[in-house]
Parts: C-alpha cells; structure tokens; sequence
C-alpha cells in the first residue's frame, strides 16, 4: 500500500506542476504582453512534449524500473518549474512550458508502477484510482496556486514577481516527493529490478523486448488511442484554459476563477476509481 499511495502522490504533484501556471495566466499574460495566439501556443506546447515524452519513459521503465525512473522524471521536471519565473519573453516562456510538459509522463510510471505491484483481480481499480487521484492534482492548483500568490502578495511582493515567486512552490515540492520515491518505494513486489536480475528472477534489461512497432500493429492499441485521446485531451484543454477562461468572460477575481476551475479536476476524486471498478467487474466478462 506504501507504492500505491505515493504513485498516486507523486501523480498528484505532477499534475500540480504541470498546470501550476494555468491559474496565474492572467498575471502572465498583462506582464508578458503575451497575445491569445501565443497563450495558445504555449498550451500547446505544454501538452504536445508529452506525447514524445510517454514513449520514451516507457522504454526506460522495461529497463530501470518505475522507480528510478518516477524519481528522476520528478527531480529534473522540477527544474523547469521552478525556473520558469526566470522568463522574460514570449519566446523563453514557450521553452519552460515546453520543458514542463515533460513531466506528463508521469502518467505511464504511475499505471506502470501499479500494474506491476497489484494482482489482475484489482488491478483496474488501483490504476484508476492512482490516475484519478494524481489527476486531482490539475484540480486542486487551479485553486492552490491563486492562494500562493496572494500569500507572496502578502510580504509585499507586487503581482510581476509574485507569479514568478509562487511557481517556486510546485517545483520545491515535485523535487521532495521525487527524493521520497526514491527511499520509500520499489520496482515489484519482490524488490527492485537491480537486484531481481541480479539474482536471475527477471531478464537483463538487453533482453528486454518489445517495440513500438509491434504495439502499433495491435488494433486494440489504436481503439484505446482514439478513445483516451478524446477524453484526457479534453481534461488536459479544461485545465489549461478555464481559469483565464472565467476571468475574461464572467469577470471574476483570480481566487473565484480558480476556484470554479478546480471543481471539474476534483470529478476524479470518484470517477475514475468507478471506472476501475467496473473494468474490474465486468472486464473478464465482456474484455
């Protein structure tokens, strides 16, 4: 339970990370004299880098295991977090959000991690359960990080370096939890990949096989593609617009936009967990 509960915490600091920027938009916006074709750009880029991002370290997790792996995506996307008030321009700002994006692959560690540590009777709702927790975590910084800065605000910082000082926050944290994983968790059951291989209980990591290639040609990889492509797509557009989108159009205060911005990534708090569930249920009957 140690793994499953700091994968999902892990998730949730991603997450955090990833769209800490989303809800201080606004500021970044009026200080960047960024245009909306820009903002667009850089969500954007926040997302597209992940894509290139999930493949890559779910090679390496075959190979090093989800723990050094979860570890170190959390320890280096850090970097960039907490950077990324160093920006100045438009150009410097689409690089850390670029940056950033990486640590979207947090997702394939967490289902990879869990998948490895729970048997296959439960194996639905632990995943579900530690991606819906983990994506929590877009949720609740649309309404943390509002609160961050008017916490900066409040030793006197004005609104230009406030933004820039409160994203230090996230990034603290992804590093800690990032040395946690390190400590506290393993690859498998039975011990970490290391020492599994050392004594002869799994393959060495250039046995390890397995391609792209060979999961393209499964129709079953592309239907799961067009389907979690719909929805996560649409998860990741809400979390990155809705908080600029309520401030703008209803004319709310950057607390109140954050707050209703949050409302739609705390669903995950029980809707994914159920749809483990019935995958649980009802997957060995109908697959």
């Amino acid at each position: 339970m140690r793994a499953f509960h700091l994968t999902w915490f892990a998730f949730f600091r991603a997450f955090f990370g990833w769209f800490g920027i989303a809800p201080l938009m606004v500021l970044v916006r009026e200080d960047l004299l960024l245009t909306k074709a820009q903002i667009g750009n850089t969500i954007i880029a926040s997302v597209a880098i992940t894509v290139v991002a999930r493949l890559a370290i779910g090679w390496l997790c075959d190979r090093i295991g989800p723990r050094i792996a979860y570890s170190g995506l959390l320890i280096f996307g850090s970097i960039p977090v907490m950077c990324i008030g160093l920006a100045q321009s438009y150009e410097t700002f689409l690089l850390f959000r670029l940056a950033i994006g990486v640590i979207g692959a947090s997702f394939v560690i967490t289902q990879y991690h869990t998948s490895v540590m729970f048997s296959s009777n439960v194996v639905g709702t632990a995943n579900a359960t530690t991606a819906g927790w983990g994506n929590m975590g877009g949720g609740v910084t649309q309404m943390a990080m509002p609160l961050v800065l008017a916490g900066a605000l409040m030793f006197g910082v004005g609104e230009t370096l406030g933004w820039r000082v409160a994203m230090v926050v996230p990034g603290v944290a992804l590093f800690l939890v990032g040395i946690a994983y390190f400590f506290l968790t393993q690859d498998a059951p039975l011990g970490n990949y290391k020492d599994l291989r050392a004594r002869g209980l799994m393959p060495q990591a250039s046995q390890v096989r397995g391609t792209f290639l060979m999961a393209a040609k499964d129709y079953r990889v592309w239907a799961l593609f067009i389907i979690y492509g719909a929805c996560f797509g649409v998860e990741l557009t809400i979390n990155n617009i809705a908080a600029l989108y309520y401030f703008d159009r209803f004319e709310l205060d950057l607390k109140t936009a954050g707050l209703i911005a949050g409302l739609f990534g705390l669903m995950n708090l029980f809707a994914r967990t159920l749809g483990g569930v019935f995958g649980d249920k009802f997957g060995i009957k109908f697959g």
